[in-house]
């Protein structure tokens, strides 16, 4: 096949649109396959990112912006990757673009579709935290701003009544519930994997209380629930309540003995939470209770050593197993060892657990399509680790970004233009030979 000067990326999140950019920016055709319907990724969930605290939405809205108006990138969004076949330089690619039955061409994400809407659901995006209708986007501020409709919940479309309020409350005829799915063909050079992580279960901690106590949270739960375009809209309440919590508990490293390795960022976003918490409650009482503290680099000591004493009352146990909530007639007890291992308590109204980062549920999956090994913790797997090399077991495809394994924001956009800039390398390559 002749080289096409096509490049696939899976995710769009910050790492796939940044590489994506840079991609494009050398006149590479770059196919940008999205599962969800927005692009973005999860740190458009963050209101703020350390270690300088900058605006999440402000720094990321931009890139999207130009993502979607390159002409070089074809965004496919609330699609998935079904078949890659072929080799290093001629990738046989099928994309399914499901049918969101909204137009992304008519639509002006006006909103208008949403209140006439009889179903609501709860919204994963929003953690849970608030509910959404059938027809919607994740949040306020989603890019595209076009609402798809869930198929499995409408009722006109899984079968349970002739609704069709929605169609009838929209003046731009934007909506045809006969969508379909389409399926693409793309042929590629190579391809880039940046399709991001998840979070370990934390109801697999029966001990920390997860999903049994309403005031235990997980990090994203906390991240919504203070973002300013988040479910409370930043109103830092207790769920189901108007009451704010005066005394908070960051229990560190949920799940780290489990998943068998240290997440690197956990710590940090724990200190920022301490930010957080002081920036809209300044008289809460705020607890660290930590096994190790991971704050690696100059940037991150300095971060930690500026929260000032007294911010956060740091709390160590030798056994993060033997931590234990439970109610208490206050609010919630926390059990704990202290260092010689006799037990404490400590009554808080709020719990918020870090959990370690883990791979994504749907990686499995997105590997065997691919034919790309994963290592011994569910990552995708790098040639070479420790070299700077972002290529996969299989030649031609890369990985960058938290799908190889934890890290940050800064260390995951300079893995994915390395990415990239490996990847051009390649393209510039006919049987070995520069050309």
């Amino acid at each position: 096949m002749p080289k096409n000067g096509s490049v696939l990326i899976i995710g769009a999140g910050i790492v796939g649109m940044k590489a994506g950019l840079m991609l494009a920016g050398a006149s590479k055709k770059v196919h940008l396959v999205e599962k969800l319907p927005i692009i973005g990724g999860k740190v458009i969930k963050n209101e703020e990112s350390f270690p300088n605290m900058e605006c999440s939405t402000c720094m990321v809205a931009p890139v999207q912006q130009e993502v979607l108006q390159n002409p070089n990138i074809e965004t496919y969004t609330y699609s998935d990757v079904e078949s890659l076949s072929g080799s290093k330089g001629c990738y046989e690619v099928v994309i399914r673009r499901k049918a969101r039955y909204i137009s992304l061409v008519n639509c002006i994400g006006c909103g208008m579709c949403y209140d006439p809407c009889p179903v609501s659901i709860p919204n994963m995006w929003e953690e849970n935290l608030m509910d959404m209708k059938a027809v919607y986007v994740p949040t306020a501020g989603s890019l595209p701003n076009v609402p798809v409709i869930d198929s499995s919940k409408c009722l006109h479309l899984n079968g349970t009544q002739e609704c069709n309020l929605c169609v009838e409350s929209c003046v731009f005829d934007a909506i045809d519930l006969n969508d379909s799915d389409e399926v693409v063909t793309v042929e590629v050079e190579a391809v880039l994997i940046a399709s991001g992580s998840g979070l370990f279960d934390l109801s697999a901690l029966p001990n920390l209380g997860y999903g049994d106590l309403s005031a235990v949270y997980s990090p994203l739960e906390f991240e919504r629930l203070f973002a300013s375009n988040g479910p409370t809209q930043g109103e830092l309440t207790l769920r189901g309540s108007d009451i704010s919590p005066e005394r908070i508990a960051i229990i560190h490293c949920a799940g780290r003995s489990e998943v068998g390795y240290c997440s690197t960022v956990c710590c940090m976003y724990s200190f920022k939470f301490v930010r957080f918490l002081l920036h809209k409650l300044p008289e809460a009482r705020i607890y660290d209770l930590y096994l190790d503290i991971c704050v690696p680099g100059k940037s991150y000591q300095n971060f930690f050593t500026t929260l000032g004493e007294g911010s956060t009352t740091m709390l160590f146990t030798p056994s993060l197993e033997d931590v234990c909530v439970t109610e208490s007639d206050s609010a919630l007890r926390i059990s704990y060892p202290d260092t010689s291992g006799e037990s404490r308590e400590l009554d808080v109204d709020m719990v918020i657990l870090t959990a370690a980062i883990v791979p994504d549920s749907d990686l499995p999956e997105l590997a065997r399509i691919a034919g790309v090994e994963l290592d011994k913790f569910g990552f995708i797997k790098r040639t070479d680790e420790g070299s700077g090399s972002t290529e996969t077991t299989k030649a031609g495809i890369f990985a960058a970004g938290t799908v190889t394994g934890p890290g940050d924001i800064q260390r995951s956009v300079i893995q994915g233009e390395s990415a990239a800039g490996q990847i051009m390398e390649l393209m510039s390559t006919i049987d070995g030979e520069k050309v």
